[in-house]
């Protein structure tokens, strides 16, 4: 890992204990001579600072750290972008499959990875572009899923889907989610979908309510090309990782392919896939 000299960090706004947790980060990393660089809801704790978007906190670190839940990580995860920046998760928010870092972990952990001792995790991207009249005018890297849903009231929608060359089958359903093993414990497991271990080079496949009962989660190799075609409907919406998207257009493709560049993420040494599982699941313990 590279000498850690500019750490950015990024907040979930409105926490009482990232209050508390601001101003003591900022000073043990000034006795390290590190620099900071804060987002706007950091800066609000740390008081008189001032903050940056988002989107710029990246630019020039070496460490991101994220002190909230799994939403603020896809938010900072989508501000690094394709930058091979390590992201430092501490979890302030609730479930947190992604964020395993405890408050009480917070400074050991940093020890470890300035000392180059920590554990990353790489977790591939899905690339989703949206092609209308031969062009492309839109793309996305997810780390999640990628969600085609209608965006009308109590409508389904139809979307004819192909994987590679082989028509898989026209969906009528309220949407699609195509999910990276990451997101497989996201919106995918909770419309039905299987868990997939993160390493599996794989993705998946989840229909919203289909109109067929039939219709069920199909994982595809990473290498598969996955298109979906929107028919006879114009209020259709592509949301990435459910915070930002598009509207699609009747007969526009939605095309997805695993991305060559993957998000670099800390992970505590002594949390596994599964000890993670059995924690956020209430799953049984011996």
């Amino acid at each position: 890992m590279r000498t850690i000299k500019t750490v950015g960090i990024v907040s979930k706004p409105n926490v009482t204990a990232a209050g508390e947790i601001v101003p003591g980060l900022i000073e043990w990393l000034g006795r390290r001579d590190i620099a900071v660089r804060l987002d706007g809801e950091t800066a609000f704790y740390a008081g008189s600072r001032a903050g940056l978007p988002r989107s710029e906190v990246p630019e020039g670190c070496d460490l991101i750290i994220v002190l909230g839940g799994d939403g603020t990580l896809l938010s900072a995860a989508r501000a690094i972008g394709r930058r091979e920046i390590p992201l430092f998760p501490v979890n302030l928010g609730g479930l947190g499959f992604l964020t395993a870092i405890t408050v009480d972990e917070l400074y050991p952990e940093l020890e470890r990875a300035f000392a180059g001792s920590h554990r990353i995790a790489k977790r591939k991207l899905l690339n989703t572009e949206v092609q209308r009249g031969g062009r492309v005018v839109a793309v996305f890297d997810a780390l999640n899923d990628a969600v085609v849903t209608k965006s009308a009231i109590a409508r389904m929608i139809d979307l004819d889907t192909h994987v590679d060359d082989q028509f898989v089958c026209a969906y009528k359903a309220d949407g699609l989610i195509i999910s990276t093993p990451t997101g497989s414990t996201a919106y995918s497991l909770s419309a039905g979908g299987p868990i997939i271990f993160p390493s599996v080079p794989a993705i998946c496949i989840t229909p919203i309510c289909p109109h067929m009962l039939t219709n069920r989660p199909v994982i595809v190799s990473d290498t598969s090309v996955i298109r979906v075609v929107s028919r006879g409907a114009d209020d259709v919406f592509l949301t990435i990782d459910g915070q930002v998207g598009t509207p699609i257009q009747e007969g526009d493709a939605v095309v997805f392919h695993s991305s060559q560049f993957s998000l670099h993420l800390i992970r505590p040494p002594r949390m596994m896939f599964f000890d993670v599982l059995r924690q956020k699941l209430k799953w049984g313990e011996r």
